[in-house]
């Protein structure tokens, strides 16, 4: 029987603690802030365009929490981020996000 290989716990804990926005950045093909957006609940929230090879995003960021207007979908950290943006399954997120 294989023995089970995992992510280190500070491996994890530093992607979940990513700012989205730097998280986008390296997950994105194209990405681009949005200087016209005027945040409503925290001025610290940005609006971006990205895109990807399954389309374009429309992502507001504020600190680890994105959301995704066009697909009314979001979580917080850069795991979840990349496993929307690019489809992939928690492992090849983690390995995305590790290989950069």
């Amino acid at each position: 029987m294989l023995a089970r290989r995992s992510f280190s716990a500070p491996t994890l804990a530093r992607l979940r603690q990513m700012p989205a926005s730097d998280a986008l950045a390296l997950l994105a093909d194209h990405v681009k802030l949005d200087p016209t957006y005027l945040p409503v609940k925290d001025r610290h929230s940005c609006r971006w365009h990205a895109s990807t090879a399954l389309g374009d995003f429309e992502i507001l960021t504020t600190g680890v929490k994105w959301y995704d207007t066009r697909a009314c979908a979001g979580g917080g950290g850069a795991i979840d981020l990349a496993m929307h943006v690019l489809g992939l399954s928690f492992v090849d997120a983690v390995k995305r996000l590790t290989a950069r």
